[in-house]
């Protein structure tokens, strides 16, 4: 099997979150949510590592690690399809990839651990492997390159979850290695924080 690509989808402007402050730079106990998406692919041991940019695309790929590939996506307002999309063509060419892990810039806790047990996976036959926690299909998520095709056709405000509905597809326990907690709002931001002081207290 050839090498597993990874990208941190971050072009969406965030409209939830409010204002015009892109959200994947927002801060989380001292970083930027994008610099622990970031992290953890590169802990991962991927490579390449794909940063897919929109909406204030510059500032969001300052935050970009060293060897990080810039992807921008000028369609970025059609939804998070396009970006998904974007990534794949940048990589169609590299018949050396043969496989893609999709992450989120703002899902802080999604672990290098997450992306590998997903890659393992693969390599013993799966072409479709989604993390779960506790049940629920959430990220990352993986697609072998025979699923790039009809993925390249995909429109919207939804990424591989659209193919879901086509293909059966392999769910990973994450359970105890990651969590699927999203930022969509300032408040999300804050709550989150408060529960990792609080725990913090707890286990002190």
């Amino acid at each position: 099997m050839g090498q597993v690509a990874i990208a941190i989808l971050a072009a969406g402007r965030g409209s939830r979150f409010g204002g015009n402050f892109p959200k994947p730079l927002a801060m989380f106990r001292g970083r930027s949510l994008v610099s622990y998406a970031l992290k953890a692919a590169d802990d991962s041991g991927l490579a390449p590592i794909l940063l897919v940019v929109g909406y204030n695309s510059q500032q969001v790929a300052a935050a970009a690690l060293p060897g990080v590939s810039i992807v921008h996506n000028l369609q970025w307002q059609s939804g998070i399809a396009s970006s998904l999309k974007q990534a794949l063509w940048m990589l169609e060419p590299n018949k050396s990839i043969d496989a893609l892990c999709i992450g989120l810039a703002d899902q802080p806790f999604v672990t290098a651990a997450c992306y590998r047990r997903l890659v393992a996976a693969y390599h013993e036959g799966a072409s479709f492997v989604v993390a779960t926690y506790e049940g629920s299909r959430r990220n990352p998520v993986l697609l072998a390159r025979s699923l790039w095709f009809d993925a390249m056709k995909l429109e919207g405000d939804e990424g591989a979850r659209q193919l879901m509905r086509v293909y059966s597809v392999v769910e990973v326990s994450c359970d105890r290695i990651g969590n699927p907690h999203d930022i969509d709002t300032k408040d999300d931001l804050q709550q989150l924080e408060s529960e990792v002081i609080s725990k913090h207290r707890t286990e002190g």
